[in-house]
């Protein structure tokens, strides 16, 4: 083992997940790729109180490189503690496809690690993450696996259209691979353009609203694996005010549509104890940084456009802390 997370001060999942099905809130599961965003994150988590999941892409690792990583980690942890609230920090890899990502992120500090056999036949599925709890399981380190496929795509993932989770399954997977958690198929999907318009229905200020969650798919699985901690992906709530200041400001977000906030928190007051939130940091991130390109076209210092970026996400993620997950006041 070449680094391990307890050294860094990091936590896994597993007390976090008992603590949220006990309290019907969900742990924010926020993903970032630059220090902006990390920095954003812990602050926001340390004023709000709630314990965070930090959550990194196979492409974001590569991006900010392995080994930095594991420092801004470290930082990270440092960060909240100098903040003056020691926060429960689980630095997790999303979306791992190889059995050789998983432990090459979990020699590296990462306290938890999901492993997506999804797009694979079941019983592969079922092998291929086996085979990463075994190992994981050796250094205390959680894992996620995943049953259904959600269309959409962001980062390394990318599927054109959604599968449900079939309840049927969900016990059977869960006792042959030793899973933590389990992400479900339920009707939210990857990216910021999550649904077609036509596929959407108009409120009465004009906005376009999804098809509702398949709440009973969730029902269903909650009773065949009572108390089993349920992860939903792709939970971005596309705000219409991000994309109408990118949209205003030279971009061209079309038909941007994400999951109604209160849709979530009704999936955190039930077995749901982890949602997944990417698109949104990255939505109000590029908000910011156009409009003050707008306002200010000679500006060159990056400190002077990634500092206003940097502050919109701490709102941002102070809002879903406290108004979405419920997990505010929780760490």
């Amino acid at each position: 083992m070449a680094v391990s997370y307890k050294d860094i001060g990091l936590v896994n999942s597993r007390e976090m997940f008992r603590k949220a099905m006990e309290g019907k809130y969900a742990i924010p599961a926020y993903n970032f790729n630059n220090m902006e965003q990390l920095q954003a994150i812990i602050q926001a988590c340390v004023e709000t109180k709630s314990p965070v999941i930090l959550q990194v892409s196979s492409g974001a690792r590569k991006y900010a490189n392995q080994t930095l990583l594991r420092y801004m980690a470290e930082g990270a942890v440092k960060m909240a503690k100098e903040m003056g609230y020691a926060i429960p920090i689980c630095l997790h890899l999303d979306h791992g496809d190889t059995y050789e990502l998983c432990v090459s992120c979990i020699e590296s500090g990462f306290s938890s690690v999901m492993i997506d056999g999804s797009h694979l036949p079941y019983d592969e599925n079922v092998a291929l993450t086996k085979k990463v709890v075994e190992y994981a399981h050796k250094y205390d380190v959680t894992v996620e696996g995943e049953l259904g496929v959600l269309a959409g795509i962001e980062d390394d993932v990318s599927a054109e259209r959604s599968t449900y989770t079939r309840p049927e399954e969900v016990e059977d997977f869960v006792k042959k691979t030793g899973v933590d958690s389990l992400a479900i198929s339920i009707g939210t999907s990857h990216g910021a353009m999550k649904f077609k318009p036509e596929q959407c229905t108009r409120n009465a200020d004009g906005v376009l609203v999804p098809p509702p969650l398949r709440f009973d798919i969730l029902d269903e699985i909650e009773k065949r694996i009572p108390g089993f901690p349920i992860v939903l992906h792709g939970s971005s709530s596309v705000p219409v005010e991000a994309v109408k200041i990118i949209n205003s400001h030279g971009g061209k977000l079309k038909d941007a549509v994400g999951i109604p906030e209160e849709q979530l928190r009704k999936a955190a007051s039930m077995s749901v104890c982890k949602i997944n939130i990417d698109s949104d940091g990255r939505l109000w991130f590029t908000a910011a940084i156009r409009e003050l390109f707008t306002e200010k076209p000679a500006e060159f210092d990056p400190r002077k456009y990634l500092g206003p970026a940097r502050e919109k996400l701490v709102a941002m993620y102070k809002h879903k802390n406290e108004n979405v997950l419920g997990s505010a006041g929780k760490a």
